[in-house]
């Protein structure tokens, strides 16, 4: 079995345009990360529609192309360059976007052979670690934040920087939780929503200014 730790599923469902270029740009405000390393990004992937792969394909002269994988000559950051993949799975043709480092030559393989590793599996097949992101991308900014941003007072310092998420406690009322220490049934009690968050946003494709 193909097992391939590094890879993260970010979005759950199909990404429309306009988050598809959310996502592009999740990482912009995290703290303490260097922008120009492209390293938070690296390994990331979620499923697209077909229109934008081709109109990611249009856009600018690919930095290599060959049958159902090209990479963008823009690069994220560093060695980081988006990567689009047209893979046929149980006998349906689907297009993903996925951020290489390409300090890896083999690395948009990898990622290919890890996308169909995951999309044919167990119905779940998300790991722990891409729900969270998955949750994370689909929580609308108002109900999230980073522990220490704010108050710093309000969080230990070994806390600062992490990424809190607003939920409900049994005994606490609401109140933000960092996203790493939601429960497993606080996850699973999310991913309904999250799944059904895409379908809600469909028909809105224009770019985003």
């Amino acid at each position: 079995m193909l097992i391939h730790p590094p890879f993260r599923k970010v979005f759950e469902g199909v990404a429309t345009r306009s988050q598809m270029f959310a996502l592009f740009n999740r990482h912009s405000d995290a703290p303490k990360v260097d922008p120009l390393s492209g390293t938070p990004y690296a390994s990331e992937w979620f499923e697209i529609q077909a229109s934008e792969y081709h109109f990611m394909l249009g856009l600018l002269p690919p930095l290599f192309q060959r049958t159902g994988m090209f990479g963008m000559s823009e690069y994220k950051a560093g060695n980081v360059t988006s990567v689009f993949f047209a893979i046929r799975i149980r006998g349906r043709e689907r297009w993903y976007h996925g951020f290489c480092d390409l300090t890896d030559r083999s690395s948009p393989d990898a990622m290919r052979a890890a996308i169909i590793a995951h999309e044919t599996g167990a119905v779940d097949s998300m790991t722990r670690e891409e729900k969270l992101e998955a949750i994370w991308s689909a929580t609308h900014a108002d109900f999230k934040g980073i522990a220490g941003e704010t108050n710093p007072d309000a969080r230990p310092p070994q806390h600062h920087g992490k990424r809190t998420i607003l939920t409900y406690v049994a005994g606490q009322g609401t109140t933000l939780k960092l996203l790493d220490d939601l429960t497993d049934e606080e996850i699973d009690s999310r991913m309904p929503d999250v799944r059904a968050r895409p379908r809600k946003g469909r028909g809105n494709d224009a770019e985003p200014s």
